[in-house]
């Protein structure tokens, strides 16, 4: 009798192969297996291979990181690649203050202790603020005589300071766990001293890897454990230095100072009130009763702990990465690790530059939350990314370059079929919106179907009959207000060339040379290949003035338009942007390189157009053709409206 093999996790298919093993069996033939009570026996035994089938599977599937859907399991398996996921992350702001020195008091020195320093209020909800480290400045006498000292450019974390501490007993399994979920692990202070020793101690520095560490080296590792808690890990004499009394050890307190933050909601505080404490070297405290605080940085860049899929995705690319930057994915991986509020990286080598820039890396990072990172952001970036990087390479990060993508659609529709046009535009515009959040787009490197829209649209409501879509890409150019410049804008698509011209076009902006508002427009070359870019402002509906003839020479071929040096005063769009347009030869729209691809709902245009054939009103179709056509071609108006 050959072996039966129970492969799949169906109840009814488990059953059917009991019986079929069964009636193989000679001393079961011509048995009524559904009219006896052993029925009974065969749906138990069914039922246990099926419950024992199904944990099997589930057992093997935790067993590896791209299966596993446990965060407890998926947390052990990526450490053991050496991955810790991210923790909680305060939102950071930064503020500036002075403090005038009491009357009668000689300190020299003010400091503002660590804990509590300010609170703001976002979104009708108040957070606090703090510092994990005491501040100290110097009083200075100011230009009306007065003696003040200057806290400048404090970054606050959004969070409450706590202290948690262990006793060290010598145990090999003794454990040390911070039991808060809420913990920043970037705000963690770890100190060790003796039990009657006094202040804080010896500090302990985290590491990543075991690299460098010597059996003298004060560090510890940070892992995550269940229920997203915390665990210290301290060495053993011969990697990293070992806890413990004695001359050659540093002591067994170990105190933990950390900040619990509320992640990405603390986002978006502008305004903060002083409330921390300040306490001069005389010794006694300060109490101002009003400290005039200043806004540097609204907070930002608060994050939640990380997600199950993001630790299943960064940390196989973590572990290849083995703490160098030195190819794109491992900036990647690198820099969502360091700066955790990045939604998509593009990482350019200087040899793909053009002209090539040998020795630097180019990085543009789109954030979560806006469009571009700020100056302070970067600067800390490219600090922390020192430690990764190789010697004689030099990292830029450059501001994203968006290209949008626009359509112009006009979808019919069978009247009979739908209450009003209004509502079928509605619910096209909701699907196109969910689309445009899709994957394909809104990253580097994204791309735009084209037969993905048109199938989309058709597919909303059985009422739409068909749709004509005409796609345009766009970028915007950021003028510099009252000074001489040069501007080049890449589209990284092939144009779409019409010999007649009005293949790029613009939003309205004023020269120093000009009075009126003007536009760019193009003038195709012979080959088609190239063109000028010519300034021109319409007179009249039929009539158009050439300001300037040559302002800059457009390539059809690589999708490049360069302006040549203008003095550009104001723009008719806010943020001093002029929105140029071109016509893409393929509707298949590509992000390249640090171009960050955005399909753009609400710069496109969808119009619905009764189908009067389908509708019953035209049978002929002599009205169709005459009074509901619509050109598949690209043309229109000399300026982008």
């Amino acid at each position: 009798m050959g072996f039966t093999k129970y492969t799949n996790l169906d109840f009814d298919q488990i059953k059917t192969s009991i019986k079929d093993y069964l009636r193989a069996n000679s001393d079961f033939t011509d048995f009524d297996f559904e009219g006896s009570n052993f029925s009974i026996l065969i749906d138990t035994l069914a039922y246990n291979t099926y419950i024992t089938a199904v944990n099997s599977n589930m057992i093997v599937n935790e067993s590896f990181l791209d299966s596993a859907t446990l965060r407890e399991n998926v947390v052990s398996l990526a450490r053991n690649i050496g991955y810790v996921p991210r923790s909680k992350t305060a939102a950071k702001a930064e503020i500036s203050f002075n403090v005038e020195r009491p009357d009668g008091d000689d300190s020299g020195t003010v400091t503002l202790k660590r804990g509590l320093i300010c609170t703001g209020n976002a979104n009708n909800t108040s957070y606090v603020f703090s510092i994990p480290e005491s501040i100290t400045e110097t009083f200075k006498e100011t230009t009306t005589g007065k003696l003040e000292a200057s806290f400048e450019n404090i970054e606050l974390y959004e969070g409450t300071y706590l202290t948690k501490q262990f006793t060290y007993d010598g145990s090999l399994d003794q454990k040390f766990t911070i039991n808060n979920s809420s913990l920043d692990t970037s705000t963690l202070k770890v100190y060790i001293k003796n039990e009657n020793d006094d202040g804080l101690g010896t500090e302990y520095f985290p590491v990543d890897n075991i690299i460098n560490v010597t059996s003298d080296s004060r560090i510890y590792l940070l892992q995550e454990v269940q229920d997203e808690q915390y665990e210290l890990l301290f060495g053993d004499g011969l990697i990293g230095k070992k806890l413990g009394t004695g001359k050659d050890n540093d002591g067994n307190i170990i105190t933990a100072n950390y900040i619990i933050s509320s992640g990405k909601e603390g986002n978006g505080v502008q305004s903060f009130s002083f409330s921390g404490s300040l306490e001069l070297s005389s010794g006694s405290l300060l109490n101002p009763s009003d400290i005039s605080v200043t806004t540097n940085q609204a907070s930002q860049n608060g994050g939640d702990i990380e997600s199950i899929d993001s630790i299943k995705y960064f940390a196989p690319k973590i572990y290849s990465a083995q703490s160098r930057a030195v190819t794109a994915r491992d900036y990647e991986a690198i820099i969502k690790k360091i700066y955790p509020d990045t939604e998509s990286v593009s990482v350019v080598g200087g040899e793909e530059m053009d002209p090539p820039e040998f020795g630097t890396v180019t990085i543009s990072i789109k954030p979560k939350n806006g469009t571009f990172i700020s100056d302070f952001n970067k600067t800390r970036v490219l600090s922390q990314l020192k430690q990764y990087s190789i010697s004689g390479i030099r990292q830029k990060i450059e501001d994203i370059k968006v290209l949008y993508v626009e359509i112009d659609s006009s979808v019919y529709y069978d009247a009979t079929k739908v209450s009003t046009a209004n509502s079928l535009k509605e619910s096209v515009i909701n699907t196109l919106t969910t689309y445009s959040n899709s994957v394909d787009l809104n990253s580097f490197g994204g791309r735009f179907k084209y037969s993905k829209i048109q199938q989309l649209i058709d597919m909303t409501d059985n009422a739409i009959t068909s749709n004509i879509t005409k796609v345009r890409i766009r970028r915007d150019l950021r003028a510099l207000i009252n000074q001489f410049g040069q501007y080049e804008l890449c589209f990284g698509n092939r144009f779409h060339v019409n010999s007649d011209g009005f293949n790029i076009k613009s939003t309205g902006f004023r020269i120093a040379s000009e009075p009126g508002t003007v536009y760019l427009t193009d003038i195709p070359n012979s080959d088609k290949k190239t063109g000028i870019i010519s300034i021109v402002r319409p007179v009249s509906n039929e009539e158009t003035k050439v300001v300037i003839k040559s302002a800059g020479t457009v390539d059809y071929v690589k999708g490049e338009i360069l302006l040549n040096t203008i003095n550009i005063i104001s723009t008719v769009k806010s943020n001093n942007i002029i929105e140029i347009q071109a016509f893409p030869e393929s509707n298949d729209i590509l992000g390249l390189k640090d171009l960050y691809l955005n399909f753009s709902i609400s710069s496109s245009s969808i119009n619905m157009v009764k189908d009067v054939i389908a509708s019953g009103d035209e049978i002929s179709g002599v009205l169709f053709s005459k009074d509901y056509y619509t050109s598949s071609y690209l043309n229109g108006d000399l300026i982008r409206q």
